[in-house]
């Protein structure tokens, strides 16, 4: 009986305090400077020179420190030193390493020597390999060592250009998987005789530590301490972008020589799951199946918040935090969440301080107004939650393989074609029943946000839109069958064979989940009487039948590297063609005008010469209609009233140093939202009490008949 009342008593405490009742966190965390965040997929690699997937930048950005960084205010894009204390210095040079003013050609332009000055005093983050001991370990020193923080000592030592030099050599390490080691090959001067000696060595001595300071590398050079040089092949001005990437952070050596120490691996030693960096966090703890905490760096001080931004930044509180030293938050947890349902809840419930919004949560979070316009529903204003949204750097596009002989050649029987099947594909449709109205209706390969972009009617597709009323508005299905009549195809038959037209589409969406999809796109091509045959298969399949030119239409998308047109107009260099040059360009499109263009625009300075070459591109590519130019994604991010300094930046991946919470009104809400409900204990402790009076009575009367 005592137990019974026992047990009733701890359920009533602990009912008593909301916090402790449900919250997923522990109570010593209350009150401080934490942002709670997710992560849905556990990152395959945080070593810089082999991370390249969004979900792995959403740690490595906030741990290390590349020379250039993005505005974090401004747009268009802009960039800004980060590790470097201004921007890198170029100097042009001939054939014969003459230098040669800024204003000289291009043609004449052999080399591009960068020169990056690095902020002095900056220091890593505490970590092992900078204790001098720890570089002379033998195996059974690690027999209880398991995570980083096991070991006794930490240290930390100044980031020397050294650094920055040693982490360029690794991009060709041939024990690691660089993706960007190829491009690179190609610009940085003497990189590929580099890694084909590092090839050499590794082979005679592959279980011996490679040490790259033996092996000279004459594009890129120390100068002093602060400063060191790049030497780039003519002249690339979208290399500047580069090191604006985690690529391009220093790695000191001594990181790098302590996890390959006998016993690291097997320990999950590596720089793949334990980073060291400069930046304004470090990797605190790494349970990729539960949990990862970012901690502050206790020795970053190189960085403040920034004092200008856009024309209204101001005035909506974007700029309080002004000059303040960065970063703003102490700690990030990223909680691992699979299902989208769980992390809303937690989002609704205070747990989450911002949070994506998934399909099946879009009418309870957003209402879109006649006109377009999306604002937080009102369920969500009383909860004082708030709507962020931006247009993506991406391209969601359908193409047409240019090898094809109905819809890819460039006579003018296909190239209708292609327009009528352009016409007829309502992305605006598609868009409001598939993506919830997030996403706007591409015009061409560039999104809005990337230089050559224009907006309004000045930027239509005239081939698939007209202009009314200032805003576009798709042609009309009657004038697609007039081009696929003219095009030979009346009615969807062709008018030599007598037979149905029949186009494929090969796509890697399969399943019950993407039948409404794949219906819908053929119901687009019913409208014009084409027959769609879609041929779904897996991956490895699908980028089989791309690269050998086996397709007729094909989905596809792109994000982009860095915000520059040339990022998404290689994409249809005829250069570039998958089958012939094994490139990017999965339309095998060629084009002798567009080519010559693209050579010209490719390495200029953004300005109006620029813009007017793309102007041409861009007629170029809407007259052709290699694409079905598709949409540009639209990001929606909810977040709470004590998150602030929240500006969508599609590019920065480091934003989080900006954020700031009001930790004291978070606690307040949490309280708030989340109360115990006292009824169903209530309940149990009124039926406890009339079980014990029963019980009670009952042994009485036992009693009185013994």
């Amino acid at each position: 009986m005592k137990s019974l009342w026992l047990v009733l008593s701890l359920l009533l405490l602990t009912a008593c305090d909301g916090a402790l009742w449900n919250s997923p966190y522990s109570t010593d965390d209350a009150g401080e400077s934490i942002l709670y965040t997710a992560f849905t997929e556990r990152p395959k690699h945080l070593d810089p020179a082999q991370a390249y997937s969004e979900n792995e930048y959403q740690f490595l950005a906030n741990i290390y420190s590349p020379p250039l960084q993005y505005h974090y205010l401004k747009r268009p894009y802009q960039l800004v030193p980060l590790a470097g204390s201004d921007m890198p210095r170029v100097s042009y040079f001939d054939a014969n390493h003459k230098q040669l003013p800024l204003t000289a050609r291009d043609a004449w332009v052999a080399y591009s020597v960068y020169e990056i000055r690095i902020k002095p005093y900056m220091r890593y983050q505490p970590h092992p390999a900078l204790v001098p001991n720890n570089l002379y370990l033998k195996e059974s020193d690690l027999d209880d060592i398991y995570s980083l923080s096991d070991f006794a000592e930490k240290g930390t030592r100044t980031v020397t250009a050294a650094d920055y030099v040693y982490q360029i050599k690794r991009l060709v390490h041939p024990q690691l998987h660089t993706p960007i080691a190829g491009v690179m090959m190609e610009y940085i001067v003497g990189l590929k005789d580099y890694a084909a000696a590092l090839q050499v060595a590794n082979k005679a001595k592959p279980d011996e530590f490679l040490d790259l300071n033996e092996y000279p590398l004459p594009g890129v050079e120390v100068v002093n301490s602060t400063t060191y040089r790049i030497t780039i092949k003519g002249k690339y001005p979208q290399f500047a972008y580069w090191l604006a990437m985690p690529f391009f952070a220093p790695m000191p050596e001594e990181a790098v020589r302590f996890y390959a120490q006998p016993g690291m691996k097997e320990r999950n030693l590596t720089l793949d799951w334990w980073p060291i960096g400069s930046g304004p966090y470090y990797l605190s703890e790494n349970d990729p199946n539960k949990r990862m905490v970012l901690s502050k760096n206790p020795y970053y001080d190189s960085e403040r918040y920034p004092s200008e931004g856009e024309m209204g930044d101001g005035a909506v509180g974007l700029l309080k935090d002004a000059g303040k030293k960065l970063p703003l938050i102490d700690q990030i947890v990223f909680s691992l969440e699979k299902e989208t349902i769980p992390y809303w809840n937690k989002f609704l419930q205070g747990y989450y301080d911002a949070s994506g919004i998934s399909s099946d949560s879009f009418d309870q979070a957003v209402q879109v107004s006649v006109g377009g316009e999306a604002n937080v529903s009102e369920a969500m204003q009383k909860q004082g939650i708030k709507l962020s949204t931006s247009v993506a750097t991406s391209t969601m596009y359908t193409g047409f393989n240019g090898l094809d002989p109905v819809v890819g050649d460039d006579s003018v029987r296909a190239t209708k074609l292609r327009r009528a099947i352009a016409i007829a594909v309502d992305f605006e449709e598609f868009i409001s029943i598939f993506a919830n109205g997030r996403g706007i209706a591409a015009q061409s390969p560039i999104p809005p946000g990337i230089f050559g972009y224009r907006a309004g009617c000045e930027g239509i597709n005239h081939y698939v839109y007209d202009c009314a009323n200032g805003q576009a508005k798709r042609k009309s299905i009657e004038e697609a069958k007039k081009l696929l009549a003219q095009a030979g195809y009346p009615d969807g038959v062709d008018a030599v064979t007598k037979q149905p037209l029949v186009i494929h589409l090969d796509t890697t969406a399969n399943g019950v989940g993407n039948k409404s999809r794949l219906d819908w796109i053929r119901k687009q091509f019913d409208k014009i009487g084409v027959q769609l045959d879609v041929r779904s298969t897996d991956y490895n399949r699908f980028q089989d039948k791309i690269r050998r030119g086996d397709t007729q239409m094909f989905y596809f998308g792109w994000n982009a590297d860095y915000p520059d047109p040339e990022n998404f107009f290689f994409l249809l260099h005829g250069p570039q063609g998958k089958v012939k040059f094994g490139g990017e360009n999965a339309s095998n499109y060629s084009n002798a005008e567009y080519d010559r263009l693209f050579e010209r625009m490719k390495n200029m300075e953004n300005g109006p010469d620029r813009q007017a070459i793309i102007d041409r591109m861009q007629e170029v590519l809407r007259r052709d209609s290699p694409w079905l130019w598709g949409y540009h994604p639209k990001n929606y991010v909810l977040q709470h009233s004590w998150l602030h300094n929240i500006k969508p930046n599609i590019m920065a991946n480091n934003k989080l140093k900006y954020w700031r919470v009001d930790t004291a009104q978070r606690e307040q809400k949490r309280h708030e939202w989340n109360k115990p409900v006292y009824w169903p204990l209530e309940i149990l402790a009124l039926g406890f009490v009339g079980f014990v009076a029963w019980m009670r009575r009952y042994l009485r009367k036992r009693e009185g008949g013994h």
